[in-house]
């Protein structure tokens, strides 16, 4: 297809394997909202006499992605916010989330993704509930999500137990299909909680929907040293576990993975697991320090997640690449463990390969155009763009994040301008969800 829509900056980060910088460089985007060229100016082809041309004067790079969250608790942040992750989930989050309606759910998945929007993130891999209305939400507010409807057995959150959360999984798929709406922005998944919430038939019961539809799982995995005891002492491990009931497969998410051994790490590679790696809440709840370094040396596709805004207690991927960075490195007393190159393609490439996707997370020909422009005119970049590339990346990474965030395209869509929404307004949702805060705390 011809260009409909050039974007061109100083610098663009295209986000290939070797982090490359370009240069006076654009990203041409056709009438579908897919990238037909990404490269220095002087090589791009001959644009048509009715194509756009936007000058951006900063940096421009794929939406982020983010590979594991529970957006719509936007509405319980600060609920047991001292508490380790079981006591945090008994006695705060799931007795609150009995009190969720579906109204509530929408208010704090539209809010929760405008956050998202305004720190550049384009994609999320959402577990949850009423995920209709979360559909709904992202749609409104134009961005990207992999929606997985959390199944699990627990008094009051679901009726029927996981086989009729299954099926309801299944209908959808089977009556519109894995990824749908325009640019393909929801696609639809399975996310069966954990091994310690679900019996092994219930895993294998759900995995076996998943594959007969070609649908991505998405599960909690070794999250905390004292989740999944049980299931350690049966069969050695959750990895071993999930390896030995063969659920396990390139169509699997596995978040957090925080407590692995060197045949577990093995084990995920093998099958071309994705893994979420979420720093910020593994550390806020004490879970754990997740060996990143071992996980991509060995192959694993990690990405980075920020887990729910109730643990985290944010959804800022900027922040999650930077924790992820500084956690490696005190992991392994290597200050050159993790750089700002590797901590920006953990955040956009290395999430698409978590969840096993083509399409999004580098800017390339024949990707979905999901791009983020940031300013450099600010404290972050003292010298602006006249510096190594490598300075550029490290004042980006390191310095600049959320707060430079000036406009995002999904699916070549402007969907922030000037750090605003164009579709959604602000106050609104935010008055939205706090009558939803405010309602299910007193409730």
């Amino acid at each position: 297809m011809a260009t409909a829509l050039r974007l061109h900056a100083p610098v663009v980060l295209p986000c290939d394997a070797e982090c490359t910088v370009l240069r006076d460089a654009v990203v041409d985007v056709d009438n579908s909202g897919r990238i037909v060229h990404c490269g220095p100016r002087a090589d791009a082809p001959a644009l048509p006499a009715d194509a756009v041309v936007r000058e951006c004067t900063g940096i421009l790079l794929p939406g982020l992605v983010n590979a594991h969250a529970h957006t719509p608790m936007t509405l319980l942040r600060g609920l047991g916010a001292e508490l380790p992750l079981l006591r945090w989930l008994r006695e705060a989050i799931w007795p609150a989330e009995t009190r969720l309606s579906p109204a509530d759910i929408r208010a704090g998945m539209l809010l929760g993704s405008m956050e998202m929007l305004r720190a550049g993130v384009t994609t999320s891999a959402e577990m949850y509930f009423q995920t209709d209305v979360m559909a709904e939400a992202v749609l409104q507010v134009g961005t990207r999500v992999v929606l997985g409807s959390a199944v699990l057995d627990l008094p009051g959150l679901n009726d029927g137990g996981w086989r009729r959360m299954t099926d309801d999984i299944s209908a959808w798929i089977d009556a519109d299909g894995l990824r749908f709406g325009p640019g393909e922005r929801i696609e639809l998944s399975y996310a069966p909680h954990s091994a310690y919430m679900l019996a092994p038939d219930a895993l294998q019961g759900i995995t076996a929907a998943a594959r007969e539809r070609g649908a991505l799982v998405q599960t909690h995995v070794a999250e905390a040293a004292d989740e999944d005891v049980a299931q350690r002492e049966l069969h050695g491990s959750v990895p071993l576990m999930l390896e030995q009931l063969g659920v396990l497969g390139d169509r699997f998410l596995a978040a957090h993975c925080v407590h692995l051994s060197d045949v577990d790490i093995k084990v995920l590679a093998r099958h071309g697991v994705g893994v979420a790696h979420c720093p910020g809440s593994n550390g806020k709840l004490a879970s754990g320090i997740a060996r990143l370094v071992d996980m991509v040396g060995a192959g694993v596709r990690v990405g980075l997640g920020t887990d729910g805004p109730a643990s985290n207690d944010d959804l800022d991927l900027w922040e999650e690449a930077r924790l992820a960075a500084l956690f490696a490195r005190l992991a392994t007393s290597d200050a050159s463990a993790v750089g700002a190159a590797r901590a920006l393609l953990l955040a956009t490439r290395g999430g698409a390969e978590a969840l096993h996707r083509d399409d999004i997370g580098v800017l390339e020909a024949g990707r979905w155009a999901d791009v983020v422009h940031v300013d450099v005119d600010d404290p972050a970049f003292p010298a602006g763009l006249d510096v190594p590339d490598d300075e550029v990346i490290a004042n980006l990474v390191w310095a600049a994040g959320a707060r430079c965030v000036r406009d995002v395209w999904v699916a070549g869509d402007q969907v922030l301008s000037e750090g605003a929404s164009t579709r959604v307004d602000l106050a609104e949702a935010r008055a939205a969800a706090r009558v939803a805060a405010l309602r299910i705390r007193t409730a």
